[in-house]
């Protein structure tokens, strides 16, 4: 019903309202090719490397090479030519301003526009560095925004469809001179999507897995380690509790310090002390002088538990050696991570892990 202090209808069905110049502004981050939205602030490349290993190592690498399926940020330059090229910030995007936009609408994974703009601009500083496009001293803000030069800047063109393509698909079909009838002269056997009109279902149901097994044949190296490394097999014996208790007494309290900060770069999937719980990694305390793949109530793969029964233990030498490199340490493990790639940061975080018993 409507009375006299009915207020008037908004719009044609009389719902909401328009929108208020501050909801506008907080829902308008776009950030256009010419700078237009850019925010104040600005990032130096070494602040970016910091905030980078922070929010986006776990999925990115920490040099931006990508960890398993997470996408490459770096390298590519040059394969734009391929059947398989490499599609990163510094070999395809043709704007900076793309990377810029998504980082700070997207990133990081999980907690959306948490970082300020300052962080946004470092990190795409970062990334910048990494694909060889801006040196170390290098600090992006809105002056230097486009002294940037993007490799793949006139790689794209116009489209132009509406114009040129559009009209041909509008008009009138044609129904007259059609075909009398249609045959299927072959058939798509491994996708197995040809209509069944019968004949040859025994024999492309035999062609896919054929084609399918010779394949991953020819994919997969034939030098290729099994499951472990021979040094996981001729690791030291599980260390007894009198050891470690001496081995964490004497850990320096500086390097646990450092330990902690590198230990964030593992928070995405691991925890330690006291109400540490399992994640999409297992709990870490007392890993030192344990056996691996045996940590109470986490599903560990194969491959890790075939490596603590073949005799792999936690130790210095054995961590230094698996947080280098993960996935070549042990053949089919389920971490993800790409490795630290600093000595100092692998004895600091084993100094942290000691101290976590």
């Amino acid at each position: 019903m409507a009375g006299d202090d009915t207020a008037a209808p908004m719009g044609k069905i009389g719902l909401g309202r328009p929108a208020l110049p501050e909801e506008v502004a907080a829902w308008n981050h776009d950030i256009l090719p010419d700078g237009t939205g850019l925010p104040d602030g600005e990032g130096d490349v070494w602040t970016g490397e910091e905030v980078f290993a922070d929010n986006c190592a776990v999925c990115h690498g920490d040099f931006a090479e990508g960890v398993d399926n997470w996408p490459k940020l770096a390298g590519g330059m040059n394969t734009l030519n391929r059947e398989d090229p490499l599609k990163t910030v510094g070999s395809y995007w043709p704007y900076l301003s793309t990377a810029f936009d998504y980082v700070r609408r997207s990133m990081p994974f999980g907690a959306a526009q948490t970082m300020s703009d300052d962080d946004v601009y470092a990190i795409v500083a970062y990334i910048l560095f990494s694909n060889d496009l801006v040196d170390e001293d290098f600090v992006l803000s809105k002056d230097t925004f486009f002294d940037v030069e993007m490799p793949n800047a006139d790689g794209f063109i116009i489209d132009d469809r509406a114009e040129t393509e559009l009209g041909l698909f509008s008009a009138e079909p044609c129904m007259e001179n059609c075909k009398e009838s249609v045959e299927i002269t072959m058939r798509a056997a491994v996708l197995d999507v040809t209509p069944d009109h019968g004949g040859d279902d025994e024999a492309a149901a035999e062609e896919a897995p054929a084609e399918t097994e010779m394949a991953a044949a020819e994919s997969t190296p034939a030098d290729e380690a099994p499951v472990v490394q021979a040094a996981a097999e001729e690791a030291a014996p599980v260390a007894t509790e009198e050891p470690a208790a001496e081995e964490t007494a004497a850990v320096d309290p500086a390097l646990v310090a450092d330990g902690e900060k590198v230990f964030k770069k593992c928070k995405a999937c691991h925890q330690v002390g006291e109400d540490a719980k399992n994640k999409v990694g297992p709990i870490l305390n007392g890993i030192v002088g344990r056996a691996a793949g045996t940590g109470d109530d986490f599903k560990y793969s194969n491959a890790m538990i075939e490596a603590g029964e073949g005799g792999l233990v936690w130790n210095d030498e054995t961590l230094a050696g698996y947080l280098e490199a993960p996935k070549k340490y042990i053949k089919g493990n389920k971490m993800s991570f790409a490795g630290l790639k600093k000595a100092d940061d692998i004895a600091a975080i084993t100094a942290y892990l000691k101290a976590h018993p």
